[in-house]
């Protein structure tokens, strides 16, 4: 049988019930075609003593004076997903960095991008980044809320600043995010003030994902060519099956890396 055919039988096996879901009771990165392939939607530790268990090692520990919150923990020194965790060990928030001196265009290195040593990092948080270094969660708070309560994307060198992203899809018509399009498996696409006759220069490097008016989960997009297995490269043949109006020099921007990151299960029906 196809692969594709496989796939969304899959998927619409999943979603029927976890779209339902409101608790973020999940964290997992990377879109593939084939949902059985260990490489996609590979599930990440959502506790400091788990990431460490599965062999992941601390880069940096929480500090309120840092251009970021959060204990840092990689896996095998690919800082394309780098976990974040609060003082008392629970998930956090999330970062991918790209390399000084690599392909990244020089012209995109402005916030949300900070300096991260020989890396340039951008950062998501799943809780109010005010308390990732002081309080935490406890034990009973990650129980019921799960990986998080909302989405804020960091968008200066001051994280407590972040941007926090509406959780309802009804909500997001009073922002400046622009509606893509649904695609089985990802999502309902969201891009930020995104046009057909913008400068690449001025694409936000992130989207976001709702399902069933939820928000559900988000992703990275990165135009280089970004060699992590975490990181997906669409074709841009297929730019429109996920963006509504594709601006027009994204087709001649050179590959797109992005990275799907799942809040609430591994599946979506939009």
């Amino acid at each position: 049988m196809n692969i594709l055919v496989i796939s969304f039988a899959f998927f619409v096996a999943v979603s029927s019930s976890e779209i339902k879901k409101k608790k973020w009771d999940n964290l997992k990165v990377t879109w593939g075609m084939n949902p059985f392939n260990s490489q996609y939607f590979a599930g990440m530790p959502r506790t400091a003593a788990a990431a460490e268990r599965q062999g992941f090692h601390k880069i940096s520990d929480c500090n309120t004076t840092a251009k970021w919150r959060g204990q840092r923990y990689v896996l095998n020194n690919d800082y394309s997903v780098v976990l974040l965790y609060d003082v008392m060990g629970y998930i956090a928030g999330i970062q991918t960095t790209v390399p000084k001196g690599g392909n990244y265009p020089s012209s995109l290195i402005r916030p949300p991008f900070v300096d991260d040593g020989d890396r340039w990092a951008i950062s998501a948080y799943f809780v109010d980044p005010a308390t990732i270094c002081t309080t935490g969660r406890t034990q009973a708070m990650f129980d019921q809320q799960g990986t998080g309560t909302n989405l804020y994307f960091q968008n200066s060198t001051v994280p407590e600043h972040s941007v926090l992203i509406p959780h309802k899809q009804a909500d997001i018509g009073s922002t400046r995010w622009t509606e893509g399009r649904c695609f089985i498996s990802m999502g309902k696409h969201y891009w930020y003030n995104m046009n057909v006759g913008m400068n690449c220069d001025n694409i936000f490097p992130a989207f976001l994902l709702y399902n069933g008016g939820e928000l559900t989960a988000f992703g990275w997009a990165l135009i280089a060519d970004l060699r992590s297995p975490r990181y997906e490269h669409p074709r841009s043949q297929l730019y429109g099956l996920f963006i509504k109006d594709v601006p027009t020099c994204l087709y001649n921007a050179g590959t797109l890396s992005t990275m799907h990151i799942y809040l609430s299960g591994s599946s979506a029906m939009c």
